[in-house]
């Protein structure tokens, strides 16, 4: 199917329908992003318990403490669209569950974002240094901000630029 027709075919969705539909697209990228956080904070949980885990330094430490929220923020923006749809089950507030869902699977990311920066700057600082481990991490968050949202936003600007015209 070409775009136009995509667009005239969700056009043509009953609302009820189209918000299911919506909504079911929102918990299949949650479950995709999910396992990753679970699993980051699962070895964050876990390193706690290691000798050299003493070892770290204050930067360190405060950075692992700030990898370690970001990882539990995420989890918890990714699970809560799912808590809102059982609290409010049968209650028709399914449109505000999902663009309130949107906003926070978006949160989520940037958690989740941060969290894997923290990761690697951990895992550089240790292989290497504090320098190394700062632009590594730079570098790897500018990539991860143009891959998840830049990309996405400027195609956005772009689409209403069009639309202008």
């Amino acid at each position: 199917m070409i775009e136009h027709e995509l667009v005239e075919a969700e056009s043509a969705e009953d609302p009820k329908a189209r918000l299911e539909r919506e909504y079911n697209e929102l918990l299949q990228e949650l479950r995709s992003l999910i396992p990753g956080a679970n699993v980051l904070l699962g070895f964050l949980l876990a390193v706690t318990f290691a000798e050299e885990f003493g070892t770290l330094d204050r930067t360190e430490r405060y950075v692992y403490f700030v990898t370690l929220v970001s990882t539990a923020v995420a989890i918890v923006l990714f699970m809560a669209p799912a808590a809102h749809h059982r609290l409010r089950f049968r209650e028709g507030d399914k449109d505000n569950i999902l663009r309130k869902g949107n906003r926070e699977a978006i949160a989520g990311t940037v958690a989740s974002s941060l969290a894997f920066t923290g990761v690697l700057f951990l895992v550089t600082e240790r292989i290497f240094a504090t320098p190394e481990a700062v632009v590594v991490s730079i570098v790897f968050f500018a990539f991860t901000a143009w891959r998840w949202w830049s990309l996405a936003l400027l195609r956005a600007l772009r689409e209403r630029r069009r639309a202008r015209v």
